[in-house]
């Protein structure tokens, strides 16, 4: 899939593409390139691309790595899931985990093409409360007659420079 992957960002003009076989690569891969940002040698990830089902760690471990990291740099990156599955559990874990936007196999470039746009056109701010930290979950403007619905006053988290 990585291979299909990066054939299809390399059509769209994506300058440097790097895959991993794991999710436990990934991780590697995103310790060594974030702790190395002002290297003009280590290229710095923009956005992460990655399949639910993984060997060597799910897609769920690496996201909740990346949710949970300490360095904004990682916490903040913008996550893309995969998944041949299309069931109602696993678009919801991937929501309640702080993913951007998710996929279904088989993909299209036009699919693909449509979410990294999304992402980079329409940021959504990043909420943090007592269990949730990534994207509003709030696809669009809410206006509520009435006492706001939410159980927690979210906190709109800023990236620090």
């Amino acid at each position: 899939m990585h291979s299909l992957f990066s054939s299809m960002l390399k059509v769209f003009g994506v300058g440097d593409i790097m895959t991993c076989d794991n999710a436990k690569d990934a991780i590697e891969l995103l310790t060594i390139t974030q702790a190395r940002t002002k290297s003009r040698y280590i290229n710095k990830v923009d956005i992460v691309i990655t399949d639910w089902l993984m060997p060597q760690g799910s897609g769920e471990d690496l996201i909740k790595w990346i949710r949970s990291h300490e360095k904004d740099s990682i916490r903040f990156l913008p996550i893309i899931v995969t998944s041949g599955y299309t069931t109602e559990y696993v678009t919801n874990k991937c929501r309640d985990l702080g993913v951007n936007e998710t996929l279904v196999k088989p993909i299209s470039g036009t699919s693909l093409a449509a979410r990294i746009c999304s992402v980079i056109a329409k940021p959504r701010p990043f909420i943090q409360s007592e269990d949730y930290f990534g994207p509003d979950r709030r696809r669009q403007e809410m206006v509520f007659a009435g006492e706001e619905r939410r159980k927690q006053v979210p906190k709109i988290v800023e990236v620090e420079p």
